[in-house]
């Protein structure tokens, strides 16, 4: 499976009527924070999502930020990751893939790992797992172009 086949989070439309499903208010900022998820692929943290929100429509709370991605989350409709960069990262893509994250910019983007749900793991006797997750870091290429450039730069 592409990166660009994931299952994106539901369109806006959808997911104002999964809200009312669900019994929850649907509000001008929700609606605003449904359409800043629907096809992101960049794995934004709230306070990311705030800022573009913020610059969208003035007045929208952080606290409503948060409380709409959690309410996403619950039904299933976003994942909460940790990449390891101090900020819990909303995932749309609710398919089965793993993350690899720039060590030096803080990029996160999908991947998949062939046959990941048939591999042989040691260790994990006494474990009922529940959920599994690869994390690669790396550097990504415009950090490794940067880093190249500045060297040749020097010297």
């Amino acid at each position: 499976m592409g990166a660009s086949s994931f299952r994106t989070v539901k369109s806006p439309a959808e997911l104002t009527e999964t809200f009312r499903a669900n019994g929850l208010k649907v509000t001008p900022q929700r609606q605003l924070l449904f359409g800043l998820m629907h096809g992101n692929t960049v794995h934004p943290t709230a306070e990311a999502l705030f800022a573009e929100a913020s610059a969208r429509m003035p007045g929208i709370s952080l606290r409503t930020v948060y409380q709409t991605l959690t309410d996403l989350a619950s039904m299933g409709e976003l994942r909460l990751i940790d990449v390891g960069t101090g900020a819990t990262r909303f995932d749309p893509n609710t398919d089965d893939h793993h993350h690899v994250v720039c060590s030096s910019c803080g990029e996160v983007r999908d991947v998949y790992v062939a046959g990941s749900d048939r591999l042989k793991v040691d260790g994990l006797e006494g474990f009922r797992i529940e959920e599994a997750s690869i994390l690669f870091s790396g550097t990504c290429v415009t950090c490794a172009s940067d880093t190249v450039s500045r060297a040749s730069a020097r010297g």
